[in-house]
């Protein structure tokens, strides 16, 4: 008996993980249009930031390489939304760094 008893345990199990696993295709794009638009409205905080910057600091931030790592990362998510495919894409790495 208990050996019927572990294939049933993982079943329920399994069931109650199946949701996650199997998550809605149209959620998970709602989702991430959503990050989408919360990158764009950091342009005006990132506006804001670069005009109240020290022109003469001798480390200054680079609000260019900045706007560049975070339109790969909206082009990267937009093109998941448009195209998924079931094989991984490679992207150019971010910078990461923002100080020169």
């Amino acid at each position: 008996m208990k050996r019927q008893f572990w294939p049933s345990t993982f079943l329920i199990l399994g069931l109650c993980v199946a949701p996650t696993a199997f998550a809605d295709a149209d959620a998970e794009r709602e989702a991430l249009a959503k990050i989408i638009h919360e990158l764009n409205a950091l342009e005006l905080l990132i506006k804001r930031a670069e005009a109240n910057a020290e022109q003469d600091s001798r480390i200054r931030f680079r609000y260019d390489w900045l706007r560049q790592d975070l339109k790969n990362i909206k082009d990267g998510i937009q093109s998941h939304i448009d195209s998924p495919r079931a094989q991984p894409r490679s992207f150019p790495p971010l910078r990461g760094d923002y100080r020169r």
